[in-house]
């Protein structure tokens, strides 16, 4: 068995890369270092692996098919145990329809479509996905899609700079951490974002509070509708209104699937929108894959400043109708050090995905989606209430699909119960606001029948 040091070393060498003892010293001495050893010297020593790596042994390709399978016997599906995690990550139905046409050779193992002479099938498809996200966004241009929800913050407020030529971002308090966390890495040396607080009765954005904090020196305010509790901001119109009379951009994040019930931010003044189009048709799987949405109102300075990918209409020399990539010098493989964004890639597997989910669903599909989410979330907060030494929700307002549960016993403890009796539970998020206590977000959409309601609420009975 060999060290990690050994293998860098193997590869150095010429086992898989074909270099020689002075290829290698010229590689060290680029990185200006001695050893292979020195590349890890940042990393603490009682956090590496210093022992051989355990592997076990080759298999055969029928006894690597058995052990797989065995290893995937163990899962649970969400039909042993109903699951009530949410948080940027949600269970929805997805229609056969759209495995059964995105997964098509055509779709699937298509790339970059840098020669639209052969790429016009996927150019299409991604076109009716932009088209598709204006629509229920209320925008006018949207791009090709993000890596996800967070990447697309992290990139919006680059671009909201770049276009006010400000330094500031004004965000909400309430926010996803790990998508805080990602702008905080986007911005570190940039731009600087403050936290907007949120009112301790309603759990919506403290508009008063905003007034006082916006300034001349910011440049977007963000908002996020509904908002991580699955509160639905009331006051968007207002909000849209601070940020423009003190000339700042307004930035809205949202959970697509509520854009069948709730207004479009385009009509309450949005200049950017983003989101999470995961549940549009894309399966969760271990946390991913995600697809971020970003989308913007007609105005050039903001739309030559857009990061990623956007694809346009056009005709060829004959007169026909084409689609190409378009806008595509602010790509990083063009303009390199001058491109508006890193960003160089995008999600297009998983935009074909929206699009057909979209298109099969149509606006009266996606509002009774919203529907039917709004309507179970209410139901099993109005039983969970009635549960002694539990409240749900924590907050007195409109909830979307999402809402927080505040128990007597530790949440921890709580999570661990329900497993026992077959259902997962909530997000503990007692670390991320401590000042809320023992509370855990809960997710409840379309995919839970009133069986996986019932038997959520029968757990947590016994359990009080």
């Amino acid at each position: 068995m060999r060290t990690v040091l050994e293998v860098v070393e193997m590869v150095l060498k010429h086992q898989y890369i074909s270099a020689t003892e002075k290829d290698k010293k010229a590689m060290l001495d680029e990185l200006g270092i001695r050893s292979v050893e020195e590349l890890y010297r940042d990393i603490p020593k009682k956090i590496r692996l210093n022992r051989p790596l355990d592997l076990p042994s080759p298999l055969v390709e029928a006894d690597l098919k058995q052990f797989i399978e065995q290893m995937m016997d163990k899962n649970v599906t969400h039909k042993d145990m109903p699951v009530f995690l949410g948080s940027g990550v949600w269970l929805h139905y997805v229609p056969a329809v759209v495995r059964s046409l995105a997964f098509l050779p055509e779709f699937l193992t298509s790339y970059t479509p840098y020669q639209p002479e052969v790429s016009q099938g996927i150019l299409q498809a991604l076109f009716e996905y932009q088209s598709m996200i204006c629509e229920i966004t209320g925008m006018d241009v949207a791009n090709a899609s993000m890596y996800d929800w967070a990447s697309a913050l992290g990139e919006a407020a680059l671009m909201a700079g770049r276009v006010t030529r400000r330094e500031e971002i004004l965000i909400p308090k309430i926010i996803h951490p790990e998508r805080k966390a990602t702008l905080e890495t986007y911005t570190h040396n940039i731009m600087s974002f403050k936290e907007i607080p949120y009112d301790a009765e309603t759990g919506t954005i403290d508009v008063n509070a905003l007034n006082n904090m916006i300034s001349e020196k910011t440049a977007a305010v963000y908002v996020e509708n509904p908002n991580y509790f699955g509160v639905m901001e009331h006051e968007v119109a207002e909000i849209s209104g601070i940020a423009h009379e003190n000339g700042a951009l307004f930035m809205v994040g949202v959970d697509p699937t509520s854009l069948g019930v709730l207004a479009p931010p385009g009509e309450y003044g949005a200049d950017i929108v983003i989101g999470e189009g995961q549940p549009l048709g894309v399966d969760p799987s271990f946390g991913g894959p995600l697809i971020g949405l970003f989308a913007c109102r007609d105005d050039k300075a903001l739309i030559r400043n857009m990061p990623g990918r956007l694809i346009g209409m056009t005709e060829d020399a004959r007169g026909n109708r084409c689609f190409t990539i378009t806008l595509q010098t602010r790509e990083q493989h063009i303009r390199r050090e001058k491109a508006t964004s890193n960003i160089c890639s995008n999600e297009a597997l998983c935009a074909v995905q929206v699009a057909i989910y979209l298109a099969c669903v149509g606006p009266n599909g996606l509002a009774q989606l919203g529907e039917t989410c709004m309507a179970n979330a209410k139901y099993v907060m109005k039983k969970i209430n009635e549960i002694e030494g539990f409240t749900a929700p924590i907050f007195h307002s409109p909830h979307f699909k999402e809402f927080t549960v505040k128990s007597q016993r530790s949440a921890e403890e709580v999570h661990r119960m329900l497993l026992d009796r077959g259902v997962h539970g909530g997000k503990i998020i007692k670390n991320e606001f401590p000042e809320l206590g023992e509370a855990s977000l809960y997710s409840v959409t379309e995919i839970h029948s009133l069986e996986d309601m019932e038997k959520l609420l029968e757990a947590l009975t016994e359990i009080a």
